[in-house]
């Protein structure tokens, strides 16, 4: 547990350190049901642009991380939808992953397709303080949970491991040694776009630590997202994977050896198809679109 005095004490160095850990991890949660008002999300205007200032926040009291990593599933099949935390979160076999690597290893230039539609997502999640928001002033000055895709992330692994030597290593979720993020949406081929969004120079949140305090003290729980009761077992889930694609056993003459589906860990947008229909060309996304679970959500209940 690192109280707040410890947290002060604490340099980015010693933060970047902790945090390549967890992202060595990465390299080798999940949703609640319904409106969740915890989480903020970014308001774009009728053109799909959107723009806000925001500071990650360390991890909360208690935990170890300012951030937490999971896996999903969203597509509509000819049965029906499936929206599901996926099981290969925590490194266990997930029955959507391996149908869907079944699919990809058969050769089969129209399996690919339907394995690139109902492919896995990946989601981050961590806590955030608004320090601009010109779309909803009220949201200013406050603590939410932020759900974000890979774009994003990338952008926060770039400022603690920089490409070119001489750029200096800063750890984004310090509230003295951090920076501000200027999140900047655009819409791009119909996709929102992060591409534009960066980091502020390094500077300290506040210069009053009894607002540090209150900030610190006001965050929310990451690991929730990873409770146990978020995830349905193997067996749960490969009843509803086989329901919704319209199927009642997984597809013939294809290995399952390792999946090598490019686009794997991008978020790209759900994507309806017929299973039993003739494919069109997919235009894969890469871009995040982290609004859209609760949406179909609501759709699948």
């Amino acid at each position: 547990m690192v109280d707040f005095a410890k947290l002060k004490s604490m340099t980015s160095k010693n933060t970047l350190e902790s945090l390549n850990k967890e992202l060595s991890k990465y390299k080798s949660g999940s949703e609640k049901k319904g409106p969740d008002n915890r989480f903020w999300t970014a308001t774009t205007d009728k053109s799909g642009n959107g723009y806000a200032i925001i500071r990650f926040l360390p991890a909360p009291d208690g935990e170890d991380t300012p951030f937490v990593r999971y896996f999903d599933h969203g597509f509509q099949g000819s049965g029906g939808w499936y929206i599901e935390n996926s099981l290969t979160t925590f490194g266990q076999p997930d029955y959507a992953s391996e149908y869907n690597t079944k699919l990809w290893n058969s050769g089969v230039e129209a399996n690919k397709e339907i394995a690139r539609k109902q492919k896995r997502r990946m989601h981050f999640i961590s806590n955030i303080y608004i320090v601009s928001d010109p779309s909803n002033k009220d949201n200013e000055g406050k603590v939410f949970l932020f759900k974000y895709g890979k774009k994003i992330f990338d952008k926060i692994n770039s400022s603690m491991n920089p490409e070119f030597p001489g750029d200096a290593k800063v750890d984004p979720f310090h509230m003295w040694e951090g920076a501000n993020f200027r999140l900047k949406i655009r819409r791009v081929d119909g996709y929102p776009n992060y591409e534009k969004s960066e980091f502020e120079s390094p500077s300290p949140l506040s210069d009053d630590d009894t607002i540090l305090e209150e900030i610190y003290s006001s965050e929310y729980s990451l690991q929730e997202f990873l409770a146990p009761s978020n995830f349905k077992s193997y067996d749960d889930l490969k009843a509803r994977f086989l329901k919704a694609i319209g199927e009642t056993a997984a597809p013939r003459g294809a290995s399952m050896t390792s999946s090598s589906i490019a686009d794997d860990d991008d978020d790209t947008p759900v994507t309806k198809f017929k299973a039993k229909s003739p494919p069109k060309q997919a235009s894969i996304a890469d871009d995040d679109d982290d609004d859209e679970l609760e949406f179909f959500s609501k759709l699948a209940k």
